[in-house]
């Protein structure tokens, strides 16, 4: 009987059973798929080992950073071209994304390219920030409540809103700001102002590490980690569905719940919802192409879109090629990576010739360079599930994940890793 059960091979259920097996506890880690890694995967298009789902990984409290290193990847981390991204607007042509800001939410809220924004109207509401006291919004949950008591509505919606949703997927009024945008309300209490508190946490990170990446891809993270998990003595097995779990162990689907089979744990990790899994809410889309044009990066390491922008389905654009340098060194010359995300729901029914047209048709508009389709040398899409809701409370069952973790691997890290150091010291080998 292992000490743990670990449910699900995502990078929270990796890392757990990683750090309890490290701890000298016996893990078992069931996936029900037949890979490791979740929404951390590869993909080969146009001939290019390529990340199929996340390509960075925010630098925060140096949580990623710190278990690359633990895994020899150290030497692998790499930062991206600080050009920066560029927003396309409701309305209006593309413009790079203001210098001072955090998630969108401006460092410096009359600064000239806040204003090519979101207006001059909108930029003097949100610099009456400054003279409001700092306990205003202080205690307000969602990133979306914060910024619009402190800064109004067009920050959120022209800044915020497509920043947000092209990094999380999520609208800013449906994130925990202490989840998204750790420590800002704490800067907002000391530094006494919204735009102050950015500006503090700003310059309390390095230059240009925000977010950073691998060397290779994000997916030499989970094989690292699965060679680790080896090393270690755990027992992985894939295409194991999980029916039901409590906190003795779980119950494999059979032909009934009854007939499954069962594994004994003193302990049980569940790092995956049970049952079958959502259909895709998020479609990204990879194109490659021959184009010597966008050898300049005419819109600097990507676009994000608003709402509302006319003629685009795409909701944001990666330009990898112009982000990431090794990339570029191994595409070759003029050979570029783009990466388009989509709302599943508005490109649903499109067969695969029509969404790799519209995936062209994105990028060139929001690239303003027209890409033709036969310089298209690799295309691929992929869909991902939403993140999954928090699972009811079950007695002596320690759950980790996206559900109760949030988005973004730096935060699923995070609490995977607390989350077993808590069962460590609450459970003898």
């Amino acid at each position: 009987m292992p000490d743990v059960v670990v449910v699900g091979a995502g990078i929270a259920g990796l890392v757990a059973a990683r750090d309890l097996a490290a701890g000298g506890l016996s893990v078992t880690l069931l996936e029900a798929t037949d890979r490791l890694g979740g929404k951390v995967a590869r993909h080969t298009v146009g001939g290019i080992e390529l990340d199929a789902g996340a390509e960075s990984f925010a630098t925060r409290r140096g949580t990623v950073a710190a278990l690359a290193a633990e895994l020899g990847l150290e030497p692998a981390i790499v930062q991206p071209n600080p050009a920066g991204a560029w927003l396309q607007p409701a309305t209006g042509a593309a413009l790079p994304l203001p210098k001072t800001a955090l998630l969108g939410i401006p460092g410096t809220p009359l600064a000239a390219d806040v204003i090519a924004v979101v207006g001059m109207r909108a930029a003097l509401r949100a610099q009456l920030d400054e003279l409001m006291p700092s306990a205003v919004a202080a205690k307000e949950r969602t990133l979306g409540a914060l910024v619009r008591r402190r800064m109004g509505d067009g920050v959120v919606d022209s800044l915020v809103a497509p920043v947000v949703i092209g990094i999380h997927s999520r609208h800013p009024d449906e994130l925990d700001v202490d989840v998204v945008a750790p420590g800002l309300r704490g800067a907002l209490r000391g530094a006494g102002s919204l735009a102050h508190a950015v500006l503090r946490l700003r310059d309390a990170a390095p230059a240009g590490t925000a977010v950073s990446g691998i060397d290779g891809g994000i997916f030499s993270l989970v094989e690292a980690l699965g060679a680790d998990l080896r090393r270690r003595g755990v027992l992985i097995r894939t295409g194991a569905v999980v029916s039901s779990v409590d906190a003795g162990g779980v119950t494999l689907a059979g032909a009934t719940v009854d007939s499954g089979e069962r594994i004994d744990a003193r302990r049980v990790v569940l790092a995956a919802p049970l049952g079958a899994e959502a259909g895709a809410s998020i479609l990204l889309t990879t194109l490659v192409v021959e184009s010597a044009a966008l050898d300049a990066a005419p819109r600097g390491t990507g676009v994000l879109v608003a709402p509302g922008a006319p003629g685009i389905r795409a909701k944001a654009l990666t330009h990898a090629t112009a982000k990431w340098p090794w990339l570029a060194a191994l595409a070759g010359e003029h050979r570029h990576v783009v990466r388009l995300s989509y709302d599943a729901r508005l490109v649903d029914g499109l067969a695969a010739g029509a969404l790799e047209r519209q995936a062209v048709a994105d990028a060139s508009a929001l690239l303003d360079v027209r890409i033709r389709p036969e310089s298209v040398v690799g295309f691929s899409a992929v869909g991902w599930a939403p993140v999954p809701p928090a699972p009811s409370p079950i007695d002596g069952v320690t759950v980790v994940g996206e559900g109760v973790a949030g988005t973004g691997l730096a935060g699923v890290i995070a609490h995977a890793r607390l989350q077993a150091q808590r069962l460590l010291q609450g459970v003898a080998p």
